[in-house]
């Protein structure tokens, strides 16, 4: 009997339904599930695990101590809380396997997959190796060519670099983050801090752009633009100089053309040239045109990516290629996206063709083509899983597309011997463009028709006061393609180093912004420990787990370098944790007054800080007891203070983001801003009795209630019954309940 096991319980199932001859039998074991069937008569069973079933975990377990090499694998379950479950599904593999005389391993072809198998072959099934199916979807085509092309033992170069790098960041983690943590104890205080082996320079890498802003000084210059028609029809240009940065030649190129009323065309120059279709998408290139086109952060792009792809429609999507290969079938694929409404004209126009070759990038991956459809069906779809599916599609199909033909028309106008440059661009023919709407946006400039000797009517000349800006900020598209520029990280970990990032505390906004605690976690790294926030270190490792995988270099090796650098690091740590600790307890400090303080007290001298009671987070004065002043704030979302304040109170307003939503609200509740007119006369009315009205849940009396967002009708009865309503819905109308959420 063979032994078949995937990488999650869905991928079984799929396994399972493309190797039955007949119907898969699907049976149980607790939580977990496996499926017996027959592939051309032989008995097959196919169980999966669910996810890592295995931790790095300390060998023997010595209180806060640091440093700590003896480490080990350790069933996940005895590693963490909350991962009981885990130990289901090593049981059910385990007494399978105690039944089997084959092994295969079906998970994700990549390192952590390969991670996941062998753990499972060599701690769950006690075997030392195994067959390996290699596929990147989940068809039953792929699967069947996987199971019959299965290599006769584990990816072994995949398998000890991904153990290498679970020992690295292990090892990195829990060694920096106890020292950290040591050195503020020893200073007198508890905090638990943690840092990471990519995580310290993916921060310092947004930390240096932030210095880079901050110290930035603009600088103004003046850029001169012309104004006029040409046979009625608008031209704008610009001098040819651009951007001037000395205003005496500013005034002298304006005294040169004052009063001039027309302009000689010069010189007319005119280009056609190809814009070449995109590349196929790599998981990186997916996620930035993502964020791009329909702000999902790359975590939930991957996670929606995963989703395509265990449902069947779309391929595997940590890849690092932007190359197709024709063995995919692409007239098969194309035939089969074309029973898609939204997809029958343009893969029809495809399947035209006589060629079908995309434009594939330079960029590859060994284990897994570039991102692309599968052509199944899709079933019913969350919307933004069906927004990243129509992004995966209409790239494919573009990258089939003929490239674009643009021209370009350069007109040079001569103004009393100044000369001023009119540019225009326009599409001649959209080929891939029509593909890829409407995620594709060109600049479309026309120009009149003009030729040399022609004669432009001037408007207007007149200076444009501009001044240089400072560095962009990241954003998470732009951060992402950073960190796989400077080769931290992997295709597969970028998101989620970035989602720690902003879950500590250390970044924030939509153009990344850092915190004072990220800028001040990396101040102190840099100062006590700057081996932590060195690229060059990090990428070192991640060179050398790229010669584990080629079967290079040693796992043992690396390791023990990493052992000597770790080692050094932490003796000089421990003689100065007493003065990193009160740097560290320092820095909390002016974080947590930074991030706490709201805006003036509208009562006192003092200022409005962020607390938290018995009863909940609130807001309250620092001259506290001499001035009670507070505000109530919602008990759920992130709360953040905003720069402005209230026009009609002048209170500070303050940020509040919720589900995606961000709203920003005057803290004063009594605002004259939260109530319409229409509200004021209902509340009017409530006030004076003149409307009654009972609780539909508990029949208690319902009554006016306030919070930040503004007055609504809540139950007298609460907190025992939470019903509410918004004002509208106290004329009889039926509550749709949007109020408990503000309340």
């Amino acid at each position: 009997m063979e032994l078949i096991i995937t990488e999650k319980p869905s991928s079984a199932k799929k396994v399972a339904e493309a190797l039955a001859d007949s119907k898969a039998v699907q049976k149980r074991n607790k939580q977990s599930s496996y499926f017996e069937l027959t592939h051309n008569h032989k008995k097959i069973i196919v169980t999966s695990a669910v996810g890592h079933l295995y931790s790095i975990a300390e060998k023997k377990k010595n209180g806060w101590t640091y440093p700590i090499f003896a480490i080990c694998w350790e069933p996940a379950y005895k590693t963490a809380k909350g991962l009981a479950y885990v130990k289901e599904y090593i049981d059910t593999i385990s007494k399978l396997a105690a039944t089997a005389d084959e092994f295969t391993i079906a998970c994700d072809y990549d390192v952590e997959g390969e991670v996941i198998g062998f753990n499972v072959i060599r701690f769950a099934c006690k075997q030392k190796d195994a067959n390996r199916m290699k596929f990147s979807t989940l068809t039953k085509e792929d699967l069947v060519d996987a199971y019959e092309h299965k290599i006769h033992h584990l990816d072994w170069g995949q398998a000890y670099a991904g153990e290498t790098r679970h020992k690295l960041d292990w090892l990195y983690g829990i060694n920096l983050s106890r020292a950290l943590t040591a050195s503020v104890k020893a200073a007198g205080s508890f905090k638990v801090m943690s840092v990471g082996r990519v995580q310290g320079p993916a921060l310092k890498i947004l930390v240096d752009r932030e210095k880079e802003i901050a110290v930035f000084k603009p600088e103004p210059f003046w850029e001169i633009g012309l104004w006029g028609k040409h046979n009625h029809i608008p031209v704008q240009a610009w001098h040819h100089q651009g951007k001037l940065f000395e205003q005496k030649e500013v005034s002298r190129i304006l005294n040169a053309v004052k009063n001039h009323k027309h302009a000689k065309v010069k010189d007319v120059q005119r280009n056609q040239r190809e814009h070449s279709p995109p590349y196929p998408f790599d998981l990186t290139t997916l996620q930035s045109e993502s964020y791009a086109q329909f702000k999902i952060t790359p975590k939930e792009t991957l996670q929606l990516a995963q989703n395509l792809y265990l449902a069947g429609v779309t391929s595997y999507p940590r890849t690092s290629s932007q190359q197709l290969d024709p063995k995919l079938g692409f007239a098969k694929i194309l035939k089969s996206l074309a029973q898609q409404p939204e997809y029958e004209t343009m893969c029809s126009s495809l399947l035209a063709h006589k060629q079908l070759k995309p434009n594939n990038g330079k960029k590859t991956d060994p284990a897994h083509p570039a991102i692309y459809p599968t052509g199944i069906k899709p079933g019913a779809l969350q919307p933004r899983e069906k927004r990243v599916y129509d992004l995966i599609v209409k790239r494919f199909l573009a990258t089939f597309a003929p490239a674009a033909i643009r021209e370009t028309m350069e007109v040079s106008l001569d103004v009393n011997g100044e000369i001023f440059i009119a540019k225009g661009t326009r599409t001649l023919q959209e080929n891939w463009y029509v593909y890829y709407k409407p995620y594709l946006k060109v600049d479309e400039v026309s120009l009149p028709d003009m030729k040399s000797g022609d004669t432009v009517t001037i408007t207007n000349i007149e200076k444009v006061d501009k001044m240089t800006q400072p560095p962009s900020r990241y954003n998470q598209s732009s951060i992402i393609k950073e960190l796989e520029k400077r080769n931290l990280g992997t295709k597969a970990t970028r998101a989620d180093i970035l989602d720690r990032l902003f879950q500590r505390g250390y970044i924030e906004g939509v153009q990344i912004t850092v915190t004072k605690l990220g800028i001040e976690t990396i101040r102190i790294l840099e100062k006590h420990a700057p081996t932590i926030v060195d690229e060059n270190l990090t990428g070192h490792f991640e060179e050398d787990m790229e010669q584990i995988r080629e079967g290079k270099e040693k796992e043992e090796k690396v390791l023990e370098e990493a052992e000597v650098i770790l080692t050094k690091l932490l003796a000089d740590f421990k003689k100065k944790e007493k003065s990193i600790g009160e740097d560290i307890i320092q820095s909390l400090h002016e974080t947590r007054e930074e991030q706490n303080y709201i805006g003036k007290c509208p009562s006192c001298t003092g200022n409005l800080q962020m607390k938290r009671g018995k009863f909940g987070r609130f807001i309250a004065c620092d001259k506290y007891p001499e001035c009670k002043v507070t505000f109530k704030v919602p008990a759920q979302g992130l709360i953040k203070r905003s720069e402005k304040t209230c026009e009609s109170c002048q209170y500070p307003m303050i940020e509040i983001i919720q589900k995606r939503r961000k709203q920003v609200v005057c803290i004063n509740l009594s605002c004259k801003s939260k109530t319409s007119a229409d509200e004021k006369k209902e509340i009017k009315a409530f006030e004076q009795q003149k409307v009654e009205k009972k609780c539909p849940k508990c029949g208690k009396d319902l009554v006016l209630r306030k919070s930040m967002y503004g007055t609504f009708i809540g139950c007298s009865g609460y907190p025992a019954c939470k019903h509410t309503e918004k004002l509208e819905a106290s004329n009889g109308k039926k509550s749709n309940g949007a109020a408990e959420e503000k309340k």
